[in-house]
């Protein structure tokens, strides 16, 4: 009777995600990236497979007359600079001032106190989203540096759930973290999504690629954030198996995880999206 009710939960997430791809790819939403150099075009194309529109917008001059046009806006400090910033608190004050999701990507938040302190001062502005690995999810809640490699995880992500439940609690974001199992919680319910291969991490900006994806789900559905950020977990990773399937290594991976994404079909979401409860 448990292993039923299980599969059935498993089954209504699989349903939710479909709902979430197939109306992303009839609402075409606009999402503005203010991203870093080396996620530019990986994440562009995520998002044009996945079919949202995105547009890689980062002057602040272009701000107050470009944002009020998104559907969603994300920030990813990656390549974080002092006049790149000010775009970044602009974009992100004038979404919640309009009631636009947006999500945050603190890559490498544990790296430097300026990346920290800058990440802190973002999340006072209310992103609907935090999204990172382990590494990065701890840095943010204890407020601590020389915890991440870069930007890649020190930590399981199973290692960070009560941080980013605390994390949760205090921004009232929820909060995504990325790793084997990809996390999501909102302080108190807690899902896993388990869909995706370890050759991913092996391409630069997966990460920031499946953040892309998930501001362009909020996008559809910004009142309900949490379902929204799980589901694009599972299928970006769900998109990741089947390209590996086709796939050599790395390289290839990233053709065939685009092209997956991109031909993706209700029954093999329906049938292969695996999200469990861990609350």
């Amino acid at each position: 009777m448990a292993d039923q009710k299980q599969q059935e939960v498993i089954n209504s997430w699989g349903l939710k995600s479909w709902t979430y791809l197939s109306s992303l790819r009839q609402q075409s939403p606009l999402i503005q990236c203010i991203t870093n150099f080396v996620s530019m075009d990986i994440m562009a194309n995520t998002l044009l497979a996945a079919g949202a529109s995105p547009a890689m917008v980062h002057s602040i001059l272009e701000i107050p007359d470009f944002t009020p046009h998104t559907k969603s806006v994300l920030i990813n400090v990656g390549t974080l600079t002092p006049d790149w910033l000010p775009a970044m608190k602009a974009a992100a004050g004038l979404a919640k001032q309009l009631g636009k999701p947006w999500v945050l990507d603190p890559a490498a938040v544990g790296a430097s106190s300026f990346r920290l302190k800058a990440c802190l001062e973002l999340i006072e502005l209310k992103p609907t989203v935090i999204r990172g690995n382990g590494s990065e999810i701890i840095a943010l809640s204890m407020a601590s540096i020389g915890s991440t490699k870069g930007a890649d995880s020190l930590h399981e992500s199973s290692d960070a759930i009560e941080s980013a439940k605390s994390l949760a609690k205090s921004s009232g974001s929820i909060v995504a973290i990325s790793g084997s199992v990809d996390f999501v919680t909102d302080g108190e319910r807690v899902v896993g999504a388990h869909n995706g291969v370890p050759m991913m991490q092996k391409i630069t900006a997966s990460g920031c690629s499946v953040t892309a994806l998930i501001a362009a789900f909020v996008a559809i559905d910004p009142t309900h954030a949490f379902e929204a950020t799980a589901s694009a977990f599972s299928v970006f990773g769900l998109a990741g198996e089947i390209g590996m399937e086709l796939s050599l290594g790395p390289a290839s991976l990233r053709m065939h995880l685009i092209d997956s994404l991109h031909r993706l079909d209700q029954d093999t979401v329906l049938d292969r999206v695996t999200i469990t409860s861990f609350s």
